[in-house]
């Protein structure tokens, strides 16, 4: 079996995911002793073995629906946002003189990877609408890879999923040296998935319950408040905007 949460463990969260993780297990009354940290992202959300896992929006809508089941959406009280929504931060450069997002048209986006939806559809959506689109591009693998080549120099724009940005400030000292331009529309945060085959409900309650059984301190160290369902048709509503290959 497998069970992973892959999308906000960095160093400081692993150990609050952890025990997240076995106060889940406890209440579901089964699962893999640990979470899962090595292999494919893909193999996983795809694999009839899985227990748990979270997935982004956008590969949600473009590839999983369908061959996954919807577990339910994690609240993470983000600023701006309904409970169970979040959005895209654009962070530039605190000592750049631009301060208005057209400025920044022809400048150097990084982005983390094509298929993410705070990380490139939203932040996309977010400038077509203002009458243009990144051409000088840098894929980076991962926000806080973005972050930090905008940081040093590599780039000058990322867009940055909010908690990503609320958990860089409080751990990495070098986020002093950036500055928020603007947020994104709101849009559903990145959902928990079963295998298709399982039912979703006791998994959901199992969540809700382990939630409710952290300590504050994991609680905060994790910026959980609580799960909720948002249906499959509010993820599939969001726009998917061309890909960097698409030009």
């Amino acid at each position: 079996m497998i069970a992973s949460l892959p999308m906000y463990d960095l160093p400081p969260q692993q150990g609050a995911n952890d025990r997240f993780w076995q106060a889940i297990r406890a209440h579901l009354g089964e699962g893999p002793a640990a979470l899962t940290r090595q292999g494919d992202l893909w193999d996983h959300w795809l694999s009839p073995d899985l227990v748990l896992s979270q997935t982004c929006g956008y590969p949600y809508r473009a590839r999983l629906h369908g061959k996954v089941t919807l577990v339910g959406t994690p609240d993470y009280d983000l600023p701006g946002c309904p409970p169970g929504y979040y959005n895209s931060v654009f962070v530039a450069r605190a000592d750049d003189a631009r301060s208005d997002l057209r400025d920044y048209a022809k400048a150097r986006f990084a982005y983390n990877e094509p298929m993410s939806q705070s990380g490139w559809a939203a932040p996309l959506t977010h400038v077509q609408a203002l009458g243009f689109a990144f051409k000088d591009l840098l894929q980076t693998g991962g926000h806080r890879a973005s972050a930090l080549a905008v940081a040093e120099g590599r780039a000058d724009l990322a867009a940055l999923d909010a908690l990503t940005w609320r958990l860089l400030q409080r751990h990495d000292g070098f986020t002093t040296g950036l500055t928020e331009l603007a947020r994104t529309t709101p849009t559903p945060v990145l959902p928990y998935i079963t295998a298709l085959h399982r039912d979703g409900a006791p998994i959901f309650t199992a969540i809700k319950a382990a939630i409710d059984d952290l300590s504050d301190e994991d609680r905060e160290t994790l910026s959980l408040k609580g799960i909720l369902h948002i249906p499959a048709k509010e993820y599939l509503a969001v726009a998917s905007p061309p890909g960097p290959e698409e030009g």
